[in-house]
């Protein structure tokens, strides 16, 4: 999959730790020995030659730029959590004014809500959800028992929910709500208009009024409080008109982080129907859990439901089961992100006495689209094969005939148009990159012959960017992809190359993006103790030559010589 597209104004900033060639986590010390060692390279005091001077220059003031921020713990902090574009006007007044790193992060955020708010009346949250309910149950069992059966069996839309609402914030604190919905179903249609205010009366906690009108009239007071460190609580009370009256609502809901991945809810609604309500939930980066456990009248139940997340494939596969006095239900389905607004899921529910249901979502952006099938009123084995296996293979067909080509033709179209508007930009790098590879020779030159004398670590060829899958390595380069060998020579220290984890390597001194918006790879052809070998490695990885293996293998042959 491509390499994900920055933002315009960030793709081309420097990377300090990549161009200082530091992990995350370095020390100060660590800073200052990486300054101290480019600044032999890029001084320009070192050169005599005016273009190298003039190139020495610009390179000596970006290497200069990144240790002042990383050598700075307040500094560097800011830029940690907001990049370059951090310490612009603002990152540098918050520096200026205060000291420690909670005083460092509250202000600056002050200072984001403070432009952010001449902007608030003009933005607005849209979001709607468009729910057609399908009658598919003719296709499985419809005239079972009859021996003549007139026709095709029918499949029809039996329902249809419409519903939208608006956020418009007022002010930092205040926001309205607006929202619709139109339902219609065997002919009768039915609608209700919703008007809330909400209002954070601290950092802690909300209020929202929230008035209905529709299918009678409602009212309702909500609110959420923070209660502390892991706990918080929410408590809803409403008013409702009825045939004889009004029916009032109380409910209210204490939740408690017990861990990082542990969460237990209380919920509790005295009134009419009662329930009493726990809840204990497990998530983490690739799971999530829930137990339920519901006592009440009229409804007692307990359910359970287990989802695996696959982040790699931005996926997630859902199981769940659920029994009470109400019956059984068994439900499993999958969801997919399909496009970088678009994600597609299919859900089957089988039970007692809802029968088999196909569920069929598709959220795009803000809106939200659902199309429940109903397949059988009650458990019909044709129906449970054919509602599980139709839907996967329809994807896969609509993925390999239709998906996947769009999908491919826009990346290549919006690919192409970033490096159309940025070819200025791109050439600037690179012409940066070359200039920085002049001044490395003589650098470069002293480390060969230091190495060559040891018998240490010498790279042969080095090349960097979108790479073949080509075999014959000697030549395993692609158009799109730059000659590196200089560059990595010259962070050769002590017959060792260490680059750290998680920066990418087109930030690194004689190194520049050659292929904008693609995944990118390096390959190394090295010499260590008169033995050649090979590494190709992605983007991010860590470098570490001569490999542990190279190592020993090398050390075991000369204990076998000697």
């Amino acid at each position: 999959m491509a390499a994900p597209m920055l933002e315009d104004e960030d793709q081309f900033a420097d990377d300090y730790y990549s161009l200082l060639n530091l992990s995350k986590d370095a020390s100060p010390d660590d800073v200052n020995v990486a300054f101290r060692r480019l600044s032999k390279m890029f001084h320009p005091d070192k050169h005599v030659n005016p273009v190298q001077k003039k190139q020495a220059e610009i390179m000596f003031n970006k290497v200069k730029r990144a240790h002042e921020v990383l050598s700075d713990k307040h500094r560097r902090m800011v830029y940690d959590m907001y990049g370059e574009k951090g310490l612009e006007t603002d990152g540098l007044e918050v520096v200026s004014r205060v000291k420690s790193p909670a005083e460092i992060i509250a202000e600056y955020e002050r200072l984001q809500r403070e432009r952010e708010e001449r902007r608030l009346q003009q933005r607005t949250n849209p979001r709607g959800t468009v729910s057609v309910g399908i009658n598919a149950t003719d296709l499985f069992e419809s005239y079972e028992d009859v021996e003549y059966s007139p026709g095709l069996p029918s499949v029809e839309i039996s329902n249809m929910t419409i519903f939208q609402s608006v956020e418009a914030p007022l002010t930092v604190k205040d926001t309205a709500i607006l929202a619709g919905t139109l339902s219609t179903q065997n002919g009768n249609g039915t609608g209700s208009f919703i008007a809330s205010w909400r209002r954070l009366t601290s950092d802690k906690g909300w209020a929202e009024v929230e008035a209905s009108a529709g299918s009678g009239f409602g009212l309702s007071l909500k609110g959420f409080r923070q209660l502390g460190r892991r706990c918080y609580g929410t408590v809803s009370c409403s008013l409702h008109s009825v045939s004889r009256g009004f029916r009032p609502g109380f409910s209210t809901m204490v939740a408690y982080q017990i861990d990082k991945n542990l969460q237990g809810r209380l919920s509790w609604n005295p009134l009419h129907p009662s329930a009493m309500n726990t809840t204990i939930v497990y998530d983490t980066e690739k799971h999530h859990a829930v137990l339920t456990l519901q006592l009440g009248i009229p409804t007692t139940f307990i359910s359970t439901s287990y989802s695996r997340k696959f982040p790699e494939e931005e996926s997630k596969l859902r199981i769940s089961c659920k029994a009470g006095t109400f019956g059984a239900l068994l439900e499993y389905g999958f969801e997919k992100k399909i496009t970088q607004y678009s994600v597609l899921g299919a859900t089957m529910v089988i039970g007692v006495p809802t029968g088999v249901l196909l569920k069929i979502k598709l959220h795009r952006g803000s809106q939200t689209f659902l199309f429940p099938v109903q397949l059988a009123e009650t458990v019909v084995p044709s129906a449970v094969f054919y509602g599980t296996i139709v839907p996967m293979a329809v994807y896969q067909v609509a993925k390999v005939l239709i998906i996947n080509p769009f999908l491919q033709q826009q990346k290549e179209k919006e690919l192409e148009k970033k490096r159309e508007e940025h070819s200025d930009r791109l050439r600037q790098r690179q012409q940066e990159a070359e200039a920085a590879i002049s001044l490395m020779k003589e650098t470069v030159e002293r480390s060969l012959e230091i190495e060559e004398r040891k018998a240490g670590l010498i790279i042969l060829k080095a090349t960097y960017g979108k790479l073949t899958t080509d075999e014959d390595t000697e030549d395993r380069k692609g158009e799109d992809c730059i000659d590196v060998t200089i560059p990595l020579q010259a962070l050769v220290k002590d017959s060792k190359l260490l680059l750290p984890e998680n920066t990418t390597k087109s930030g690194l001194p004689g190194f520049y993006d050659p292929y904008l918006g693609e995944e990118k790879s390096l390959f190394i052809r090295y010499r260590f103790r008169n033995k050649a070998h090979q590494v190709t490695l992605g983007d991010r990885d860590p470098i570490r030559l001569p490999q542990q293996k190279h190592l020993l293998k090398d050390t075991e042959s000369d204990r076998m010589e000697s």
